[in-house]
């Protein structure tokens, strides 16, 4: 038998909802084709894909990051405001092809604004400077007679955009990247960026680009950043992603291992040197960049196809980021629709990927304060790793009316556990929602929608335990009221 321990007082920290946050870029078809597409029936008069804003909604992402990505290390921000027809092609180096930037700053903090999130502006540290930087600040934020500000104000935004995040760069310790820098470069680079911008805005809040590849001097970089920008920054961000190339179930569900080790790394480093430094401001985590991806590169757009044992690997990454919700403050999915995505487009509709719906499951159902939830029973091998707990867990309160608790099932087998309240007891009528396909290898297609979907209903929990039959590799989000 397996047996979650759940105590609605024993919490690790409040909740942020940034951590269910998205991510796009000018790659392939998400921008467009995916969030706008001129002329198409299934968007509005400004271009934007409707269908899509509305699927988005339900997956509740507070925050999305814009505009890259590797993009943005040559991107000219200037070039995407104005009247659309007098806005230059650029060639795009990141990803070799055209920027018509027909799709810019005002277009998407509109299309924000429609999907009730809140934009999260990446500033160009690769081929760009800081003036650049300062400037789209002033261009967004600015509320004086001045130059920028103005110049918004005659492309029809009267009132401050009111951009509250901004990253500097975008994965600076990659080979791969225009611009690359190395660990002081950017400490420096990161410093002076992050002081001129809140020298125009000093509300905005600074993410710094910490490490992507996890080379040996990601730890240096963390620190030489800490040391040297640490007054200025708000959260320092990592990025990975996850894939199953060697078809091996096993050792892709143990990759939960991997997700541990990373963010308790990264949390310690950031202790370590706030304590050091004496830093009065907290800094925290940004996983600003994550999913699974290895099917795709380039030349397919990134269209990566989404089966079942992604999904479960999606929600081992979302239990994570609760799990370390004291550190980890702001999470960005990569990306949004068609380019590594939940959600596809064609021109007469949209299809949901099998990653869709542990996301949307967890997103609208997460309290707001993570629980210390503890766990045990059968276990499994996998990735090198022995004695691993088959069921993954995490678990959140909302003002002690209520638990969400997020179970992973990695067995190919179903499973019974026991969730045990410590404190208090359950007060009847709940909901379950279970997300499962007929096999692992399971997907969605157009033809096809609901190989992999979710499905949920009423169960009753009453006394200090319930048990429950854990369908086999499934997703399982319970949401239980508390009797106060």
């Amino acid at each position: 038998m397996n047996t979650i321990k759940i105590d609605p007082q024993r919490t690790i920290g409040q909740l942020d909802r940034n951590v269910f946050g998205g991510f796009a870029e000018h790659l392939g078809r998400c921008i467009y084709g995916g969030m706008f597409d001129e002329g198409s029936p299934l968007s509005d008069e400004l271009g934007m894909r409707q269908d899509v804003l509305a699927a988005l909604r339900e997956l509740r992402m507070p925050i999305i990051r814009y505009p890259g990505g590797n993009f943005v290390s040559g991107y000219r921000w200037t070039d995407g405001i104005g009247p659309r027809d007098e806005r230059p092609a650029r060639p795009e180096l990141a990803w070799r092809t055209v920027e018509t930037n027909r799709f810019g700053t005002d277009e998407f903090v509109d299309w924000c604004r429609q999907a009730g999130t809140e934009p999260y502006l990446a500033v160009n540290c690769g081929d760009g400077d800081m003036r650049e930087a300062r400037d789209w600040v002033e261009y967004c934020n600015g509320a004086q007679d001045t130059y920028w500000a103005n110049m918004r104000r005659r492309n029809g935004h009267a009132e401050p955009h009111n951009v509250r995040y901004w990253g500097i760069g975008n994965e600076v310790d990659g080979p791969w990247q225009m611009g690359m820098k190395t660990p002081d470069e950017y400490a420096r680079a990161c410093t002076e960026y992050a002081k001129l911008m809140k020298m125009v805005d000093p509300s905005i809040k600074i993410v710094a680009s910490w490490t992507s590849g996890w080379f040996q001097d990601w730890v240096e970089r963390g620190q030489l950043l800490m040391e040297q920008a640490g007054k200025l920054v708000d959260y320092m961000a990592i990025h990975w992603y996850v894939g199953n190339r060697e078809d091996d179930f096993g050792a892709y569900m143990a990759l939960s291992e991997q997700f541990e080790d990373r963010l308790t790394a990264s949390a310690g480093l950031l202790r370590a040197m706030s304590s050091c430094l004496k830093l009065q401001n907290p800094v925290y985590l940004a996983v600003d960049e994550w999913n699974v991806w290895y099917r795709t590169r380039g030349d397919d757009q990134l269209a990566e196809v989404y089966n079942l044992e992604d999904a479960l690997v999606v929600a081992l990454q979302m239990n994570a980021f609760i799990r370390h919700a004291d550190t980890v403050k702001m999470a960005n999915i990569a990306q949004i629709v068609n380019v590594i995505a939940p959600l596809v487009t064609r021109p007469d509709g949209l299809l949901r990927q099998s990653i869709f719906y542990p996301f949307a499951a967890i997103s609208q159902a997460a309290g707001d304060v993570a629980l210390d939830a503890y766990w045990e029973g059968e276990t499994f091998e996998g990735g090198g790793h022995a004695g691993l707990r088959v069921l993954d867990v995490a678990a959140t309160c909302a003002d002690d009316s209520a638990v969400m608790v997020s179970i992973v099932n990695r067995a190919l087998q179903g499973v019974a556990a026991t969730v045990a309240l410590q404190q208090g007891e359950f007060a009847g009528a709940g909901e379950a929602t279970v997300i499962n396909g007929s096999d692992v290898h399971a997907y969605n297609t157009f033809e096809e929608p609901d190989r992999v979907t979710a499905r949920t209903s009423k169960l009753s929990a009453s006394g200090s335990t319930l048990t429950l039959e854990l369908e086999p590799h499934s997703v399982t989000v319970l949401r239980l009221p508390l009797r106060r």
